[in-house]
């Protein structure tokens, strides 16, 4: 899109660009409306009623800065700094990766998963552990921790979240999206479980991750440069974190505790493979909207160790 002064440019002529814009840049064409609402701070509903605003100086310049950052690469999320999952909002920036949707997937089969065994509905108060590896934003760890507060109400289950990250940069947002969204998460400093004990008191019902798993090789993390590339991609294949996370599992879970794994596309067979060599049952792949496989999650079975 060619910058242009403010006296030419109106929500409307930026309608009219936007999907030209989109195509010549390789751009979500909803990144450049968005990034618009966002510079002239209007509700969505702006678009359709008041095509005729006129932006002025300041906000030309401030979105036509925008539009270069994302023709050269930086993600819309980067830009506002925020980005919805679930049902809240998430600080983000260059340290955290973005949440994406099919994440949610994880969040509400882990919730299914939680709603479906009977501790759910004991009478008496009863205290559960959940662990979310690798948080990043938080945006696992605290979506989960905000339905878990939400059920506590119906139900006699008190549950203690704890997130884990190697960044202390990305923790330090997670800290900041807990606080923001209300809800309590305990963060600890940690390579995947390096800093964690495994007294049995302090092993968890669920363990939840979505850690680097695109092949180191993929052509398609030249189009992911902006964000960080160790929170994307592993070696062998995109499998040695997954690998590392599943053996090492049975150490940190309860027997019969869950463990959910995001993965790619491709590798439901191969992390199904993985739970079942390292004591799991139940074992199970859920596709995410598009219908690819997504997430692998399976119980701990002490009984086959």
């Amino acid at each position: 899109m060619t910058a242009q002064k403010a006296a030419d440019v109106t929500v409307w002529q930026i309608k009219q660009q936007a999907e030209k814009a989109a195509t010549d840049a390789a751009i979500p064409q909803f990144w450049i409306t968005d990034w618009l609402l966002y510079v002239i701070d209007k509700p969505a509903l702006f678009l359709i009623t008041d095509d005729n605003y006129q932006l002025s100086d300041s906000e030309t310049e401030r979105f036509n800065a925008g539009m270069t950052k994302m023709q050269q690469g930086t993600p819309l999320a980067y830009l506002t700094g925020t980005q919805a999952f679930w049902s809240l909002d998430f600080t983000v920036n260059e340290h955290t990766l973005i949440p994406r949707p099919d994440t949610e997937v994880l969040v509400e089969t882990v919730l299914d998963w939680i709603k479906s065994q009977p501790f759910s509905t004991t009478p008496t108060l009863k205290s559960m552990r959940l662990l979310d590896l690798g948080t990043g934003s938080g945006c696992i760890a605290i979506s989960l921790a905000h339905e878990l507060k939400l059920a506590d109400t119906l139900k006699q289950v008190s549950w203690q979240v704890v997130a884990v990250d190697f960044s202390l940069e990305a923790l330090k947002i997670a800290q900041h999206n807990a606080v923001s969204n209300a809800v309590e998460v305990t963060f600890v400093h940690s390579s995947w479980y390096d800093e964690l004990p495994t007294q049995d008191e302090q092993l968890f019902d669920v363990i939840v991750s979505n850690p680097p798993y695109i092949d180191e090789a993929d052509e398609h993390l030249a189009g992911l440069l902006a964000e960080p590339i160790s929170a994307l991609s592993a070696p062998n294949h995109g499998l040695a974190d997954i690998e590392h996370i599943v053996y090492y599992a049975p150490q940190y879970l309860k027997v019969g505790g869950l463990l959910a794994i995001e993965h790619g596309y491709d590798q439901g067979q191969a992390v199904r493979q993985l739970f079942a060599d390292n004591h799991f049952d139940n074992i199970r792949t859920i596709k995410d909207f598009g219908g690819n496989d997504r997430m692998t999650l399976g119980q701990f079975n002490k009984h086959s160790l």
